[in-house]
């Protein structure tokens, strides 16, 4: 739908491009700049300039409100995707002064709704899955080693799929995972079990994988030779909980589900958890805590100081009123 504010929409998309921009992010921005122009229109509003603080609050309500095709509400994602393309699209008038104060600046994203992960293994569900690899075979040892390290560490799909050679530290019992999400980097420790059967891998496996020459240096290489694939290790993943018979859906991000949850079942303080799955925000990660039952009022009388002092003290307390009793015999 053609709008009044057409040449604006152009000039907008060419300033992208000569930005370097990502053909698809320009798409997008540029789409829901669209929408939102039109809405203006809608609303009797025709020029830019006209376009203040009440009227995108406005907006942001409308689209809380909006509904489907099939009458479902407009998704999270979504509504930050249109809100995102508006205030890339004001930033630029700013910067062209077009407009001489920005009206989105004080327009936030929602936040996003806590939703806790539906599927999470228990332990002896993950001893099915970690059983399932035909260790006596090159690539059951590849396999293996991935489940191992799936669950030992908690990093993404795509982080896996990444990895290098050069990101294993078997000395160390470390794995660093290289421009994570948000394009971040960070260390995770490998457990012992990760550790051995990834060693194993390296030492045995990997070198009769990887073709004569190959200085690309992938850690995961396929039957074929090459690098395996972020879809082939989902897939392997995916196959071997069918193999173990677990009912709920096994995924790569199962496996990082249970291992952030058995972490906090087993005390893990929860910053930390949170620093090892890369998260930027700790909230998400304290979705963990409901997820695996931990009941915060026990955990701080047997962690904080004054309450061991105080239950140390309860425990003394006959010892001490014996003593008493014999000192004045």
């Amino acid at each position: 739908m053609e709008t009044c504010f057409e040449e604006e929409l152009k000039d907008f998309v060419r300033c992208m491009a000569a930005k370097g921009y990502n053909p698809s992010t320009q798409g997008e921005y540029a789409a829901n700049t669209a929408k939102f122009f039109e809405w203006l229109e809608e609303k009797g509003i025709k020029d830019v300039r006209r376009v203040g603080k009440d009227t995108l609050q406005a907006y942001v309500l409308y689209l809380g409100q909006a509904k489907g095709k099939k009458g479902e509400p407009m998704g999270y994602a979504s509504i930050c995707a249109r809100i995102r393309g508006v205030k890339r699209f004001f930033e630029w008038q700013e910067s062209i002064q077009k407009v001489l104060v920005n009206p989105t600046e004080s327009i936030r994203e929602p936040k996003r709704p806590s939703r806790l992960p539906k599927f999470v293994l228990s332990q002896e569900e993950v001893e099915w899955l970690l059983a399932v690899p035909d260790i006596t075979t090159g690539t059951g040892i590849r396999s293996k080693a991935i489940l191992e390290v799936f669950y030992s560490t908690g990093i993404r799909l795509g982080e896996m799929a990444a990895l290098k050679v050069e990101d294993v530290n078997l000395d160390e019992g470390l794995l660093r995972v290289n421009e994570g999400k948000g394009a971040k980097d960070r260390v995770v420790p490998l457990g012992e079990m990760a550790k051995s059967f990834l060693k194993q891998y390296l030492r045995e496996v990997r070198p009769q994988l990887v073709r004569q020459g190959d200085t690309r240096g992938h850690l995961w290489m396929s039957n074929n030779g090459t690098p395996l694939s972020k879809m082939s290790v989902g897939i392997m993943v995916r196959l071997a909980g069918r193999a173990a018979e677990i009912e709920k859906p096994v995924t790569a991000h199962t496996l990082r589900h249970t291992f952030a949850t058995h972490m906090v079942k087993s005390g893990a303080d929860i910053i930390l958890v949170s620093q090892l799955l890369g998260h930027s925000e700790l909230g998400v990660t304290q979705l963990y805590v409901k997820v695996a039952g931990v009941d915060v009022k026990k955990a701080h009388e047997a962690t904080h100081p004054r309450e061991k002092d105080q239950v140390e003290k309860e425990h003394m307390e006959p010892f001490i009123l014996w003593k008493r009793g014999a000192a004045h015999a």
